[in-house]
């Protein structure tokens, strides 16, 4: 798997798809979304690098930070995933992520410009 800066593509039949990994944080009303990572692959190498970002969110860095935390993942759909994070002595922590495939782009000739073109 690797990261790719997204050239256009000359025909559809060559394509290979494009996703990116999301992420949400925030709390109540408030939730900024950023682009956690941009890649290229099957469905099933994103849904894996999308696993690795999940498993590492805010994940504690030695033993005894590991110890005095409590990860839960929840599974929203098959490409959707909520990870809470509580800790004894930070702030706790809770973020979104999604799985999202590039289907159109207004500057590439294997790509239709909108979702319903």
């Amino acid at each position: 798997m690797y990261d790719a800066w997204l050239a256009p593509h000359q025909d559809v039949e060559s394509a290979v798809p494009r996703w990116v990994v999301l992420q949400a944080e925030g709390e109540a009303e408030v939730w900024r979304y950023t682009v956690r990572r941009e890649l290229e692959g099957s469905e099933t190498e994103a849904l894996a690098a999308t696993m690795g970002i999940v498993d590492s969110f805010a994940k504690a860095h030695t033993e005894r930070g590991r110890r005095g935390q409590r990860r839960q993942v929840f599974r929203v759909s098959e490409r959707r995933y909520f990870v809470r994070v509580r800790n004894r002595i930070s702030r706790d922590q809770e973020a979104h992520f999604a799985l999202a495939e590039l289907v159109a782009d207004s500057h590439d000739d294997g790509l239709p410009d909108t979702v319903g073109g």
